[in-house]
């Protein structure tokens, strides 16, 4: 259905408004849709009249797809006025959910009443409006108050999460520092367990004296002063200052300078004279009887972290321990050694026979241990010679072995083969000390005899060198070791003795090393003394002595006393 209205003047607008209006409400179309769809309607019109002219209302209802209709409107300028090219048509589309209704879709009259009738309509309908406004602006109120609560939420959750964030690089600040702090801790004992760990590793007091200042040169102080008391004119400077005096004469660290220190169990003094613009720490060597000396620092930098101090109080009392340590082992050493050399034997001299000895102390330790050599006259002329090995190590082993060589030189007086002096030897080792164990082995030269008589106890085999320059090792089953709670007789052994030949006796610390046993030393020194001939041998047996232990001790610390004893007869 189409219809079409003419306007020219205001009333000719208001009918066509009218007409658009009862159109819409009888095809069902809302109340607030209407009330656009008039008020777009009035606005353009307006604009028409003001524009002048006829303009012509066309009113088109289609049906749509649904059972649903399309109410178009359109105003467009009359066809015989200018404005008709010019103007653009306006048009628009409404949906219209009902069909028409043919009395409310009348054409709109002149009477009074009718528009009585639509001027109400348009009242109720622009109430609608409003009332669909005022919804809209209460649910506008709400949701402002919404609004300005959830950013009153968001404010106090904003100062929360800021409150949060400042707690939170706090914690992160002190958390660093802490981390800082435990580092440096962590720092500091592991230098002081490293220093501590160069300063025990000797036991020569000059040696920790000297590796003090390579420790603490520059990391925790420039320069570095050791003043030990008795020692003065190796380690004493020209003079003192007065805060070192003071730490000898107190006990108590001082710290000299033109500041306070403000380190902890250090008393503050004056700068010292000596050097006013320096910072000096002097701390005092302590020991249980009285200090050993000064240890006096000059700081890196400007002054000492408090930490470092305590820790460079603690460093000096590892380092007088030990300086105290090391002059007590330095003082038994001597007394150790004076012992040792005392009860070795002076070689007689026979004829016809050649004996050298040679006795190193191991290299760790008191420097004295059990191993002993011997050689002696029995009441008939033979000569006995011995070398033997008490387990252990020190001054204990030391008197052990002592008594062991009186023992034997006793019981020679009586006569007796090797093998009943050891077996006499071990009986009195297992009485007197039965948790003391010995190895021995003897061998008797008689004058005239060409035969040499030896006998073992759990020792390694002697060995000997035949004027033909072969070296053979006298390995016939030895005894056990003596002071071992089993009763036995050691037997005797002989082996034939030409003139020039060269009998070996040694120790177990000549020839044995952890990694390789006992065999392969043996075999060595074989070799060695076959590499001399017999006119080196009648010449100088003290040489081959030395020339024997050179080769056999340079891949060696000698962590084991070491005996050796040529026996030679000259041919």
């Amino acid at each position: 259905m189409t219809r079409s209205l003419p306007i020219t003047t205001v009333v000719d607008a208001a009918r066509a408004r009218i007409a658009t209006a009862r159109l819409a409400a009888a095809h069902g179309v809302p109340a607030l849709e209407r009330t656009r769809l008039t008020s777009a309607l009035s606005a353009h019109l307006r604009q028409c009249l003001t524009k002048g002219g006829t303009w012509r209302l066309t009113l088109q209802t289609t049906a749509a797809p649904a059972d649903e209709g399309l109410l178009h409107v359109e105003v467009t300028p009359a066809r015989d006025t200018g404005l008709a090219a010019a103007q653009t048509p306006w048009r628009t589309t409404v949906r219209c959910p009902e069909a028409a209704d043919p009395a409310g879709a009348a054409a709109v009259a002149d009477d009074r009443a009718v528009l009585a009738e639509a001027l109400l309509s348009a009242d109720e309908d622009t109430a609608l409006v409003l009332e669909k406004l005022g919804e809209q602006e209460d649910l506008v109120t709400f949701h402002r108050e919404e609004l300005h609560q959830t950013n009153q939420g968001v404010l106090a959750l904003h100062a929360e999460l800021d409150a949060a964030g400042r707690a939170q690089r706090e914690a992160f600040a002190a958390e660093r520092k802490a981390r800082t702090e435990a580092e440096s801790a962590r720092r500091r004992l592991t230098f002081l367990a490293d220093a501590s760990a160069v300063l025990t590793a000797s036991l020569n007091h000059h040696e920790i004296v000297r590796r003090l200042p390579d420790l603490l040169v520059p990391e925790y102080a420039r320069s570095v002063d050791v003043w030990l008391f008795d020692d003065e004119d190796r380690h004493r400077p020209a003079s003192h200052p007065a805060a070192a005096v003071l730490a000898a004469r107190t006990g108590r660290p001082q710290y000299a300078a033109d500041h306070p220190g403000g380190l902890p169990g250090v008393d503050d003094q004056p700068p010292s004279a000596l050097d006013p613009a320096r910072p000096l720490l002097c701390i005092p060597l302590p020991t249980r009887r009285a200090p050993l000396g000064v240890l006096t620092l000059s700081p890196p930098g400007g002054r000492w972290d408090p930490d470092d101090a305590v820790m460079l109080i603690e460093l000096t009392r590892r380092a007088s321990i030990a300086i105290d340590n090391a002059r007590r082992f330095e003082h038994n050493r001597d007394i150790a050694e004076t012992l040792q050399r005392a009860l070795l034997t002076d070689l007689p001299t026979t004829s016809g026979l050649s004996l050298a000895a040679r006795y190193l102390p191991a290299t760790h330790g008191l420097n004295i241990g059990g191993d002993w050599y011997d050689a002696f006259r029995q009441p008939d002329g033979s000569l006995i010679t011995v070398i033997g090995d008490v387990t252990g190590h020190g001054l204990h082993a030391a008197v052990m072995m002592s008594q062991l060589r009186t023992a034997l030189r006793a019981y020679a007086v009586d006569g007796g083969s090797p093998g009943q002096l050891l077996t006499r030897l071990h009986t009195f080792l297992h009485h007197l000390q039965p948790d003391l164990y010995a190895t021995a082995v003897i061998a008797r030269f008689r004058p005239g005899d060409p035969t040499l008589t030896w006998a073992a106890a759990g020792h390694p085999p002697p060995v000997l060198r035949t004027p033909d320059g072969n070296v053979h090792t006298l390995d016939a089953k030895p005894g056990a070791m003596l002071g071992i709670p089993l009763r036995q007789e050691i037997a005797d052994h002989t082996a034939p003795l030409a003139p020039g030949s060269t009998l070996a006796l040694y120790t177990d610390g000549l020839v044995e090393r952890r990694a390789q046993g006992i065999d392969p030393g043996i075999e060595r020194l074989a070799d060695a003394l076959g590499a001399f001939g017999s006119a080196e041998l009648d010449a100088d047996l003290e040489g081959a002595a030395d020339g024997i232990l050179t080769p056999l001790l340079s891949d060696s610390e000698r962590d084991d006393d070491v005996c050796l004893l040529l026996c030679h007869l000259r041919a």
